[in-house]
Formats: structure tokens, C-alpha cells, sequence
């Protein structure tokens, strides 16, 4: 599950994991909310989820605007962990 995945493998899973694009090492979504609050709740969501897998994305957050990046830093680029929290963060996403 620790082992780095090619670019051609990324790009293969990608294509299931809709809105998340391969940047650089790492992989990369960003959402959109109706405002602040939701984006947080969305967030908070997301934290808890990371928590319980111990594998935390890197989160920006703007106003109501949320980008998550996930990459494996201790394999150094995206393992199976990264698309399967991906995944799940795709479950809790409301688009």
C-alpha cells in the first residue's frame, strides 16, 4: 500500500476519482460552497475522516473555496492511501 504509484497508473485511477487531477507528486482537488460555513463543515468532514486513517491531506482553505491535496510523504508521491482517502473524501463531497 506504501508503494509509489507510476504516472500512467495515477492517471488510470483518476479517471474513477472524479475532479481529483495529478499535480506534480501529489494529487489535487478543489471544491467550491454556497459560503464559509459550509466549506468549514465540509472540512471538519474531512478532518475527522483523515483522522481516523491517519492520513491528513493538505488543505487550503479561501473563503468558500476548499482545496485538498494528498500525496504520501513518506513514500514520496501517491500510494493506494492517497486514492482511497481520495475516494472517501469524494463520498462525503456534495458534488
Amino acid at each position: 500500500m506504501n508503494t509509489v504509484l507510476s504516472d500512467a497508473e495515477i492517471r488510470q485511477v483518476l479517471r474513477q476519482l472524479s475532479g481529483w487531477k495529478q499535480d506534480g507528486k501529489a494529487i489535487r482537488r478543489e471544491f467550491q460552497f454556497e459560503n464559509f460555513v459550509k466549506a468549514m463543515e465540509f472540512v471538519n468532514q474531512v478532518a475527522e475522516a483523515a483522522e481516523a486513517v491517519n492520513h491528513h491531506p493538505d488543505i487550503l482553505i479561501s473563503y468558500n473555496h476548499v482545496t485538498l491535496t494528498l500525496v504520501s510523504h513518506d513514500s514520496g508521491g501517491v500510494t493506494q492511501r492517497d486514492i482511497k482517502m481520495a475516494g472517501r473524501i469524494n463520498e462525503m463531497s456534495p458534488a
